[in-house]
Order: structure tokens, then sequence, then C-alpha cells
């Protein structure tokens, strides 16, 4: 088959003349979508890295997932979304799964395999459908806030700039230390690029800051040359047996309801900045986006990484002009170049990736907007779940206090009838959660 005649059968398949693209454009879309969030392969590495995993293993796999999941997308389900290591799971993966419950790294990798495969199941039979409606969307919201909350704390606790205190549990930090103050130059500068509306404001930001680390002497850069054999480290080290021995039924429905739920919001968000819904408002092809999205968490915890959702970050590469997979295969290909480029640059300090932490908090803060404050059937489940999560240290928490208090409180109403029977079958798992835990 000739050079043309392949070219020509790849427009028709990715319907560049229907959606009024071309090449060029959707290249270019595919360049923006990586810069925007080429952050990740800095920012994961660093959060998995506390867990003790080796973070040259975690920078391979970071890229590794990231490819996968977004070229499979674009080649598959044919939709301009990026996917890499979801920001607020690999925070629970690290802090209150690993740090916090004492699970190894490597059976919380094999929970997260559970969890992938547990996704392909449920978008298998169809189960996916019935799960996104039954959930109240003001929920999905709460915890997207919550955990935009839980990031940001993280990041200020890294930086300095947040501290343990005794007698009121958290302290503002001395900001004169030179790291913490380090990472104020850091948010600042991350801030004004991202008030510039510069679109690798974050990327820029790490760089920079650690680049000033390192002349102040603060960081000590230590590059490397790409050794494909990082990988081995984590690689195929999940442990599935201890994960099911020590009970790990909680965690893999967290890891499960909110890549769900991401995948979905930013679905709905980058579709609808595209214009990619049908004209009854479906999104064509849904099941081959949860199916790419699954996948790529199975690959992901295979080569030693936290879940892989798709990223919001991939609304840029749609502003930038991209409609079809060729975007997200683009943004693919440049994670794979991001393997030979990530060494060199060498390890990137805390004190440069918790301002970013700090500012992708801020941003999913964002879905605060979609809950109506004003009706309290709504308001009290959604602020505590948003509360629950940064203060208890735990997605599950704030989901739990969340649905309990949601369900009892339309029974107060008389509205029991309104409730889903899945939300009752959740409801009541929680609570029974919360007695297990008391006793």
């Amino acid at each position: 088959m000739s050079a043309k005649r392949l070219r020509h059968r790849l427009e028709r398949y990715f319907e560049f003349e229907k959606l009024g693209t071309s090449w060029r454009i959707e290249i270019l879309a595919g360049v923006t979508t990586f810069i925007t969030m080429a952050y990740i392969v800095f920012v994961n590495p660093s959060i998995l890295h506390e867990t003790g995993m080796p973070i040259a293993a975690v920078t391979a796999a970071t890229c590794l997932c990231a490819a996968f999941g977004s070229i499979l997308m674009g080649a598959l389900a044919r939709y301009p979304i990026a996917l890499a290591p979801g920001m607020g799971l690999n925070a629970y993966f690290t802090y209150t799964v690993v740090k916090s419950l004492g699970v190894p790294w490597t059976a919380a990798l094999g929970a997260v395999f559970i969890s992938g495969i547990a996704f392909l199941f449920l978008t298998a039979i169809g189960v996916r459908q019935l799960i996104v409606a039954a959930i109240p969307a003001e929920l999905f919201a709460s915890v997207a806030v919550g955990i935009g909350l839980f990031i940001a704390f993280v990041g200020l606790r890294n930086s300095g700039i947040v501290v343990a205190n005794p007698a009121t549990l958290v302290a503002l930090g001395n900001l004169r230390q030179p790291e913490t103050a380090l990472s104020l130059f850091g948010l600042l500068l991350i801030g004004a690029l991202l008030a510039w509306r510069v679109r690798a404001a974050i990327l820029i930001g790490i760089l920079a800051t650690t680049a000033l680390g390192i002349v102040l002497g603060l960081v000590k850069w230590q590059p490397q040359s790409f050794n494909p054999s990082a990988l081995s480290a984590t690689a195929l080290h999940l442990d599935i047996r201890a994960a099911l021995r020590i009970g790990v039924l909680e965690i893999v429905f967290v890891f499960l309801f909110v890549d769900l739920f991401d995948n979905v919001g930013t679905l709905v968000a980058v579709g609808k900045k595209a214009g990619l819904f049908d004209s009854v408002g479906r999104i064509p092809r849904v099941n081959r986006i949860l199916f790419a999205d699954a996948s790529a968490t199975v690959v992901g915890s295979l080569a030693g990484t936290s879940t892989v959702v798709s990223y919001i970050e991939s609304a840029a590469g749609v502003v930038a002009g991209g409609r079809t997979g060729v975007t997200s295969i683009t943004t693919g290909l440049l994670f794979i170049a991001a393997l030979f480029v990530a060494p060199v640059v060498g390890a990137i300090p805390a004190a440069a990736t918790a301002p970013a932490l700090v500012i992708v908090g801020s941003m999913m803060a964002m879905h605060a907007v979609e809950i109506p404050w004003e009706e309290p059937l709504v308001a009290i489940p959604s602020f505590l779940t948003i509360l629950a999560i940064p203060l208890t240290f735990s997605i599950a928490n704030g989901l739990a206090l969340g649905f309990t208090a949601w369900t009892i409180l339309r029974i107060a109403r008389g509205e029991w009838r309104s409730v889903s029977w899945i939300v009752y079958v959740l409801t009541a798992l929680f609570i029974a959660r919360f007695l297990y835990l008391a006793g």
C-alpha cells in the first residue's frame, strides 16, 4: 500500500473531513496536550518514591503507561484524550494505602491491578452505565474538590509551608527555611505563568525551581543516562496474593470509583469542548474509552505505577484544534520520547514538585461550582465529603460520609423513593465499614 493511500485511509478512519481537521492541527494539538501534562513525568515518581519504590523505575513506568494509554485511546476510541497516572490516586496510593495503612507497595500495586481488571469486567457487561446513572453528580463533584484539597495539603506539607503542631494539629512553617522559600518561589512562578495563560506553566515552573535550587546549592543535580533495565525494579513486582490476603476491598473500591468518575468527568468536559457528543447528548464509543482507560491501569500496575486516568489537560489540545485520536497518539509518542529525556534532567526535588501539587489541587477545586450550595440536602453531604478527604487523609472516608449523609437526609425528607437501590447498597456497606472500624 502506497504512503498516499495509507494516509487517506487513516484520514477516513479518524474522520478528518467530518471533524474539519488536518494532520498539522492534530499533531500540534497533541504536542500542546503533552506540554500541558508533562509535569506528571516528574511529580508522579516523586510521590510514589515515598513508598520506597525506586524513582528511576517509576519514571519509566509513568512514561510507558501514559504512552500506552494515550495511544490506545487514540487508535481504538479515536478521542483526543490523553492518559497518565492520576493525581489524587497516586497520593492515596502513597499516603493512605502504603504509609498510613502499612500496606507494602507491591500489594498496593496488586490492588491497582485488581481494580483495573474489575473495571474491564464492568465495562464488558455494561454495569458502568448503571453506576454512572445512579451516583449523584454532586457527590462526584465533591470528591473531585476533596481530592484537590488533599493534593494541595500534601504539597503544602512537603514544601514546609504547613507543619505539624501538637496544639493545633497544623501550623504555618518557617518560611525563611531555604527549601520552603524555594517552594514559595515555585508556587508564585507557576501561578504567574498560569495567569499569563502559558500552557506549559506547571512544567516550566518545576524545571525553573529546580534550576534555581541547583544554582543556590539547595539541590544536587544528578543527571543519568536512560537505562531500560531500571524498569525491572518495579515491573511485575505487584503482589496480587498479598493484596487479596490483607483484604483490600475498600482500597480497590476507591481506586475503581475515582478512576471511573474521573474518566467520565474528563470525557464530558473534553467532549463538550470539542463538540464530540451525538445529537441526543450521548457519548459515541464510550465502551472503547473505558476499555482503553482500564487497560492502561492494568498495564500501569504491571509496570509499577498507580491508577491511570484520563487527563483534563487534554482540553488544552482540544482548544488548540484537536478533534481526533491522532492528537492523543501524538501525545503518547511524546511520552515515549520523555523516557530518554527525564533521566537527563535528573531527580526533581520536593521543593519543586510541591508547588505543582498545590496548583493542581486548586484547579480541581473548580468543581465546587457544580454543587447547589443553597440546597441543604446536597450541600451538607457535599461539604462532609470535601472536608473529610483531606482532614482524615482518606478518600474512602470522604466517600463514606458523603454517601451516608446523602441517603439519610433523603430518607428524613421523605424522598426515599428518589434514591437508587445502588446508593442504598453502597450506603449500607459504608455504615457497616464505620461499625467495623469502630470495633
